[in-house]
């Protein structure tokens, strides 16, 4: 299968620290350290014999180092945490440096936050991004069916390589870890969760429809977020008169996952799916750009309920829509006007399908590549 280089320069990170590499299943950690590194051991706890020697024997670890400086791979550490504790003694008492890769960090973030908030720097991998496709057969279409997870992408028969994740994901993740007790009402919960892309958060609403309790809604979606399925979009606190959405938003970590899950196999222009897929696609990407390039960058969005709504702010002060239009007109900006009678904004962007970009008074109306461009080219957040 091809190699695409990523955008996430490991390789820059491992000279001077170690390294905690997270990234959900199939995003291509295995195959960024074949393709762009040269680790002096590999440890796949995956691997049955790997995980009974070491889980027996953690020091072996140490013994096989030599005295010049290494490189150490320990892939999926959250199977075997107790590793975490011979990997922070090695870290401390020799010139060697670790890449642990996992893709959960439930167990980790628990019982080893020591070596998670100093010994190692936390990256995270995530599908393929606009600045590693664009020139590797980039298709909107695709994308907002399929996603980007690189198997996935890559594959002749996406549908197929896709619809099995969901499954693999319960067995691998939640079942074999015991994460929850009744893996029957997790998929249920799981169903609806993918239903609800992208709306605001109403645990009632979901619990019934999933026939659980809220609160245990709640511990779900804790759940997803620590096992690296999705994230959680926040309101935004500060503004100054209306009162914005009090919940959060959650978005799956993928497009093509939220599609297998509700059983959308082709999205088409002009229906509602295309349209919350294009958001949902533009958050991901916003999301992988504030990991890899600028950490510090605050996200969130905007929402008066019955009123109006921005899709993303950008540190407070950056305001961007998405539609799936190829004509922006005036009732498009009517979130624009609300946000901007009380908060001070920079910028306001409508990311759409048109072809070219332009700009009505102080909207700027981008193409979804033009805009994708300037992100990664970091052109849409002044200094």
């Amino acid at each position: 299968m091809k190699y695409i280089s990523r955008e996430l320069d490991l390789k820059s990170e491992l000279k001077t620290k170690s390294v905690l590499l997270l990234g959900p299943r199939r995003t291509g950690k295995s195959q960024l350290i074949k393709h762009e590194l040269k680790p002096d051991f590999i440890y796949d706890l995956l691997k049955a014999d790997v995980f009974r020697e070491l889980s027996a024997q953690p020091n072996l670890i140490r013994e096989r180092l030599g005295k010049k400086n290494q490189l150490v791979v320990i892939d999926e550490i959250q199977k075997l945490p107790l590793l975490m504790d011979e990997v922070h003694s090695i870290i401390e008492d020799l010139n060697c440096r670790f890449l642990l890769t996992g893709s959960s960090a439930r167990k980790l973030k628990r019982t080893h936050t020591g070596l998670m908030a100093g010994r190692a720097r936390i990256k995270q991998l995530f599908p393929f991004v606009y600045p590693e496709i664009k020139n590797n057969g980039f298709s909107l279409d695709k994308i907002l069916s399929f996603g980007t997870l690189p198997p996935v992408f890559l594959s002749e028969d996406p549908w197929n390589e896709l619809k099995d994740y969901a499954g693999t994901y319960l067995k691998e993740e939640i079942l074999n870890e015991a994460i929850v007790r009744r893996i029957d009402n997790f998929s249920r919960f799981l169903e609806i969760a993918a239903l609800t892309n992208g709306q605001v958060l109403n645990f009632e609403s979901v619990g019934s429809d999933a026939q659980v309790p809220a609160r245990t809604v709640r511990e779900y979606y804790a759940v997803l977020v620590d096992t690296l399925m999705g994230y959680m979009l926040e309101p935004i606190r500060s503004t100054k008169k209306r009162k914005s959405s009090a919940t959060a938003k959650f978005y799956f970590f993928d497009v093509g996952v939220v599609n297998s899950l509700t059983g959308r196999k082709n999205i088409l222009r002009k229906t509602k799916e295309y349209g919350d897929n294009l958001e949902h696609f533009v958050f991901l990407e916003l999301q992988a750009y504030k990991f890899y390039k600028q950490p510090e960058l605050n996200l969130s969005f905007w929402g008066v309920p019955q009123k109006g709504e921005i899709d993303f702010i950008l540190n407070e002060e950056i305001a961007i829509e998405v539609k799936a239009t190829h004509q922006a007109a005036k009732k498009h900006f009517h979130g624009f006007e609300l946000f901007s009678k009380n908060n001070n904004v920079k910028r306001k962007i409508l990311v759409c399908l048109e072809q070219y970009p332009r700009k009505v008074n102080d909207i700027e109306i981008m193409p979804v590549a033009d805009f994708l461009e300037n992100l990664w080219n970091e052109q849409i957040i002044p200094d």
